[in-house]
Order: C-alpha cells, then sequence, then structure tokens
C-alpha cells in the first residue's frame, strides 16, 4: 500500500489533513493560519478526561427511541434519528432527568448482522448542561448483539479490553459501562434492559493528548512513533486481535502530536481471540485459522523499543489482571474470567521467553516493502 511519509512535514504541521496547500506552506514557514492556531489554542493536553468518563461506576439509563427504524437503518450513511436518554437524577434532586439527543447507526459487520446496531449519539451542549453527560460530544454507544446473556458478556468482556488499554496507555478511548433500558417510542412492547458501554469520541481523545485526528491514510513504520506503534501491536497480539489496519484506518485512528509524533489508536475489539465471540472470524488472507490464534502485525522495530514495551507489559500485568476481579470485572462469569486469564498467561509466557518471543514476535514483524 502506499505509503503517506507523514515525517517529512514540519513537525507544527500535525493538522496537515485539513489544511489547505497554501495553509501548508504558511505553516511550514513557521506561520499558522488562523484555522490552525485556533485548533491548536482548543487543544487542551492535559490528559484530563472528561467528567463522564472520570468515573468507572455503572450508570443505570434508559434509551428511548423508534427501535424499528434504528434497525432499519443498515447503510453507512444512515440519517441522524431523535432520541432520548434518561437517568435517575442525583445528588439532592429526585426524579428523572431526561436528555434529548439524536443517534445514528455505526459499525461494519455489527450494523449488518446485529438485532440492535452499534450507535453514536449526537448531543447539543445546551442540552447537556448540569446533566451527567455534560461535555459529551459524539460519544459511540456499543450495544449487545443478540438479546442474550452470551452476547451480553460480549459487551463485558469488549469493554474490559478497552479498561486494559487504559492502564497501559493514556492515549487510548476511555470507556463507562452503562445499564441500558432500551424503550421503543414506536410500540407497546416493553422495554429490556441490557450491558452497553459509551465510548470516548476521538475529537475528545485528541483534544485531551493535546493532537490532532488525521484523515490520510498510508502511515507507515517510518511515521509512527515506534515505542507507541510498538505498544498498540503488542496489546493487539496479546488479546489476540488482527481486525485492524492503522493504514488502512480499519479500526485505527492516527493522532498526530503537536511536538511531530504520530501516534496509532485502535478500537473495536469484538473480533479478538480474548473475547473469542461465536460470530468471530479471521481474514482467509492471514496465516491462522481462528481468532484465537495469535499473529503479530505490528512493524520491526529496534531491540530497545521491544524491550521498553517488555518491560511496560510486565510492570502493568498485575493491574490488568485485577481489573477481573473488582466490581465490573466479576459481571463476567467465573469461567470466563479463567479462560481469559489463562490465555493473557500464554501471552506473558511467549513475551518473557528470549526463543518464543524471538519465534512468534520478532520474526513476525511486518517490514516495510520496497
Amino acid at each position: 500500500m502506499f505509503t503517506i511519509r507523514l515525517r517529512s512535514v514540519a513537525a507544527v504541521c500535525f493538522s496537515l489533513s485539513v489544511l489547505s496547500a497554501p495553509a501548508v506552506a504558511q505553516v511550514q514557514a513557521g506561520k499558522p493560519t488562523t484555522k490552525a492556531a485556533k485548533e491548536k489554542k482548543e487543544s487542551k493536553g492535559d490528559n484530563v478526561l472528561g467528567k463522564f468518563f472520570q468515573t468507572e461506576e455503572p450508570l443505570t439509563a434508559t434509551l428511548t427511541t423508534n427501535i424499528k427504524r434504528i434497525r432499519g437503518d443498515k447503510s453507512a450513511d444512515a440519517p441522524w434519528r431523535p432520541a432520548t436518554l434518561s437517568y435517575p437524577a442525583v445528588g439532592a434532586d429526585t426524579g428523572i432527568t431526561s436528555v434529548p439527543a439524536r443517534i445514528r447507526t455505526r459499525g461494519i459487520w455489527r450494523l449488518k448482522n446485529c438485532e440492535f446496531p452499534p450507535l453514536r449519539v449526537n448531543f447539543k451542549k445546551e442540552d447537556v448542561k448540569n446533566t451527567l453527560f455534560k461535555g459529551l460530544d459524539e460519544p459511540k454507544l456499543v450495544n449487545f448483539c443478540r438479546d442474550n446473556d452470551d452476547y451480553e458478556q460480549y459487551i463485558l468482556q469488549e469493554l474490559e479490553l478497552y479498561r486494559i488499554y487504559r492502564v497501559l496507555t493514556p492515549i487510548s478511548h476511555a470507556v463507562r459501562l452503562v445499564r441500558l433500558t432500551y424503550a421503543d417510542s414506536g410500540t407497546t412492547k416493553a422495554p429490556y434492559t441490557r450491558y452497553a458501554f459509551m465510548v470516548e469520541d476521538p475529537q475528545a481523545l485528541a483534544d485531551r493528548v493535546g493532537g490532532k485526528i488525521l484523515k490520510i491514510k498510508g502511515a507507515g513504520p517510518n511515521d509512527l512513533e515506534p515505542v507507541q506503534a510498538t505498544l498498540v501491536s503488542m496489546f493487539l497480539y496479546m488479546i489476540g486481535n488482527t481486525d485492524f489496519s492503522v493504514s488502512g484506518l480499519h479500526n485505527a485512528e492516527v493522532l498526530g502530536m503537536n511536538l511531530g509524533d504520530y501516534y496509532p489508536v485502535v478500537y473495536d475489539f469484538d473480533f479478538s481471540g480474548a473475547i473469542n465471540a461465536r460470530y468471530a472470524t479471521v481474514d482467509p488472507s492471514l496465516p491462522i485459522k481462528r481468532v484465537r490464534d495469535r499473529l503479530y502485525r505490528g512493524y520491526c522495530v529496534p531491540d530497545d523499543v521491544y524491550r521498553e514495551v517488555v518491560q511496560r507489559f510486565n510492570a502493568k500485568k498485575d493491574s490488568i489482571y485485577a481489573l477481573y476481579h473488582d466490581p465490573i470485572g466479576k459481571l463476567i462469569k467465573p469461567d470466563i474470567v479463567k479462560e481469559t486469564l489463562e490465555y493473557f498467561d500464554e501471552f506473558y509466557k511467549t513475551l518473557n521467553d528470549k526463543r518464543s518471543f524471538k519465534r512468534d514476535i520478532a520474526d513476525e514483524c511486518v517490514r516495510p516493502k520496497r
């Protein structure tokens, strides 16, 4: 695949993907455009999560919308639909707080195959003022695929993988569990309740870490900051996920940082071996047959980069395993927790055995095409 040499642009031009050619020239000349300066000013870079994601306490809420219409929205350009998100009032208040919103379907496989598709939620700033959703703009809402207990477990398992990612690096999407009741405004059918979770939207993540979401495809090994890129690749190897492409921006984003580094961020982990969902498959072009089979797909890097990343994973091991024993982790069935941690044990065995590491990771890394 054609690779764009992002690092050939001056470090300050991390917003290349949205600037015109004359604007690029101005920024490279040390004269940032008004738009670029405004974007830099608005990017906080303080790494402080929005208030909604500062707690992991599950939120109890109700989503009210026309469910038949949502289920029928299968196209990539589905329209926004009206909805309401409500939750029990907190603090000294009583009653129910209702917040108007717009929702639309998103995704690829889950959009086409699930009973209730994943959504993007859009809030107006004035509507979320003085509510728990204050500061949210367009978070993702990950819902059950089938209305049964097994598929609800998949939701909880995927949430845990996002939490592991957060333990390893703050340059990842924050998540929060929601005990969500789905109420159909188009019928008199009784509502049903399942676990779901909200995901920090890309722009909020970029603002938090002081970066810019790049829409350019083709990022290769010479473009990405090697330690962060390797950490992400190692995380994906750990959870057995091959359903991504940083270069192709498939289940991945690239953040341009204001010091000139480019960081990959990945998401959507339901096809990972750590979950082992009954519907998950691997790309037939890959040399593995099952999602439980690991395949390292990171770029080749010097040994000192591998050492730094391995040290990070070893340092975070206890914190990662502890996630499966805290109140959220205990929502997952014990036999699934046992199976998952054994799967991670295999990863750590490979990580810390020189021969296995060379065979399964270092020798399998992706080398640049000549």
